[in-house]
């Protein structure tokens, strides 16, 4: 069995806390079940699928390929505002990392965008990640189409690397001085 990096691990923000999803809260939203605890569109679509993924990786459990039973084990986080307490969108690490890299995506409500929690949400992601073990590089693909979500990466500090035309790949990259 593997030991995750991440169960312990909450970014924090002055604005926002970044926390695991528990296995009560992965249940109430695929059963649609409300939560005094969310803000009034939480959860997103984005936020159901994260859910399933979770589901599944919690049905894995201990034994499972690479499984922890642990719904905050693979870097899945809620994106909480630290002044309401409300969840207002989830943030996850796509793990394992690959060669080094590991991919991230994102999602702020609609009731809470324009207030910069997205970016802020990735640049504190994004540096824890880049503290754990085998991970070197943190990227994110958007849909050029989808020029908010350029903003977002660009303002969290990450850099084009790559650009087909109908993707754009974003990606910040650990200090080699850092690295041991």
């Amino acid at each position: 069995m593997s030991v995750s990096p991440f169960p312990t691990a909450e970014p924090t923000t002055e604005r926002l806390r970044l926390r695991n999803w528990s296995a009560a809260e992965v249940a109430d939203v695929l059963a649609g079940r409300r939560s005094a605890r969310w803000a009034e569109d939480f959860p997103a679509e984005g936020d159901q699928v994260i859910a399933g993924v979770i589901a599944e990786q919690i049905a894995e459990g201990p034994g499972g390929p690479g499984g922890t039973g642990d719904p905050g084990a693979y870097g899945h986080r809620l994106i909480v505002e630290q002044e309401s307490g409300l969840v207002v969108g989830s943030i996850s690490l796509l793990w394992p990392p690959s060669e080094g890299s590991v991919e991230f995506g994102y999602g702020v409500v609609a009731s809470r965008r324009g207030r910069g929690y997205a970016p802020e949400a990735t640049r504190a992601l994004v540096a824890y990640a880049l503290t754990l073990p085998d991970v070197t590089t943190v990227y994110a693909d958007v849909e050029r189409a989808n020029p908010a979500s350029v903003r977002v990466l660009e303002k969290a500090g990450l850099h084009r690397w790559s650009d087909d035309g109908t993707t754009a790949r974003f990606r910040a990259t650990a200090p080699e001085t850092s690295r041991s």
